[in-house]
């Protein structure tokens, strides 16, 4: 069969649903199926919205993956702009102009002339849903299946007015999940959300993600240890992420900060790209002692930046799932996050990792506290999530759940399921 895979970034994009598109790509033209990507040209978050940042034009087929890339359109006050376009208060519309969108004209066009094989459509993540329109835009033209991850971000379950979560289910995009045939989620959590958002249940796929450890793992701890200048026995929590408030590098200085002056001793080692809000925290910080910052990571650094941490937090308010949680445990390492998104579902608090509740920065110090503490339970609580990594969260089989459903769908004349009614009818 041959898929579309339609996605905001690609690789050398970094980032998680990125990393997974990419997989699955693989995966599926190992099979020896056909997979075409559909994205921006934009490698840099930023580059989607403004000029200046890296970006790449580059159209390539690499191992039976053809790659297509399209430039978003960028000009002066484009968010204003499309802020007034979207409250038109039309779903289609609005899933097309969103801000936060790469506006990508010339994907719109050939979405609505491609006219090679074609078996299904695939489109992520939210809340990217002008790529997601063009996805179901060649979907519903060619009368094939459409299919959606869209890596919801559920933000904090006990704040009804959660700001993350209005943002990742509001109209357009609760539109776009009633659009698709098979809507692949994460977690339980997003199961359930998905559903109350009104797709039918038969039409939901929990899936899960999952990890190789042969990728991250295998560092060398005391090279790691060197270059950052920490001795043997300092223990070091590792955040690695978007540097920003969403995923959580704030609250972990702070947290860090009110920690250490309970009398804990540690060091945070941060990795990846930095963004506009982290920065303006970060120049304000009156005391970065205790902290290593060290951008973004080759291959190699990230399997020595986890053989020479102890323990990882990600107090993010914005993970679908977490990927680099799995990365973590497989390194048998335990995990510190807020009790919100798909790390509230992932992590057995306790077990394999502790939880805070979101936003609660007094609680994420008490659990830095404890882990710096004690070396047994660090110990303990790693290979715990360790022996989760072998057991549950295997590639394999969540790839292949991913193209056993497209492939099932594949006989479809119409443009939705026989027996169910088209979608947001």
């Amino acid at each position: 069969m041959h898929v579309a895979l339609f996605v905001h970034r690609y690789p050398p994009a970094v980032g998680g649903c990125e990393a997974y598109v990419a997989r699955l790509a693989a995966h599926l033209a190992s099979c020896g199926d056909g997979v075409t990507v559909w994205t921006s040209t934009a490698v840099d978050l930023e580059a989607m919205w403004r000029r200046g940042f890296e970006e790449t034009s580059a159209a390539e087929t690499t191992s039976g993956v053809t790659i297509r890339r399209f430039a978003p359109l960028r000009f002066p006050a484009r968010r204003y702009a499309l802020k007034a376009l979207s409250l038109i208060p039309v779903p289609r519309w609005q899933a097309l102009t969103l801000p936060c969108n790469p506006v990508c004209p010339e994907m719109w066009r050939a979405a609505g002339q491609y006219d090679g094989r074609l078996d299904a459509v695939h489109a992520f993540a939210f809340p990217y849903s002008f790529v997601a329109a063009a996805g179901l835009r060649l979907a519903r033209r060619r009368g094939v299946p459409f299919l959606l991850t869209p890596f919801l971000h559920l933000g904090d379950p006990t704040d009804p007015a959660d700001r993350t979560r209005r943002q990742y289910t509001s109209a357009p995009l609760r539109w776009l999940l009633r659009q698709a045939d098979r809507v692949f989620v994460q977690t339980p959590s997003e199961f359930r959300a998905v559903v109350e958002l009104g797709v039918p249940e038969g039409r939901v796929v929990l899936q899960g993600l999952g990890v190789d450890p042969a990728e991250c793992t295998g560092g060398n701890r005391m090279t790691a240890r060197a270059a950052w200048g920490v001795a043997p026995d300092e223990v070091v929590f590792g955040h690695l992420a978007n540097l920003s408030e969403e995923k959580g590098a704030v609250d972990l200085l702070r947290a860090a900060a009110v920690a250490q002056a309970a009398g804990h001793r540690f060091r945070v080692v941060l990795a990846g790209p930095d963004m506009p809000n982290f920065c303006r925290f970060w120049d304000a910080l009156p005391d970065k002692s205790g902290i290593t910052r060290l951008g973004r990571l080759t291959d190699a650094e990230k399997r020595d930046f986890f053989a020479g941490i102890d323990a990882f937090a990600l107090p993010s308010r914005t993970d679908s799932f977490g990927l680099v949680l799995l990365e973590a445990w497989a390194n048998g390492k335990p995990n510190v996050c807020y009790r919100a998104g798909g790390p509230a579902d992932l992590i057995h608090d306790g077990e394999d990792g502790f939880l805070a509740r979101c936003g609660d920065v007094a609680e994420l110090a008490r659990h830095l506290g404890r882990l710096a503490a004690d070396p047994t339970l660090r110990q303990k609580l790693g290979e715990t999530g360790r022996a989760r990594v072998g057991r549950d969260f295997r590639w394999d089989d969540k790839l292949e759940l991913v193209r056993r459903e497209t492939s099932r769908l594949r006989p479809m004349t119409t443009s939705s399921p026989v027996g169910w009614p088209v979608p947001g009818s």
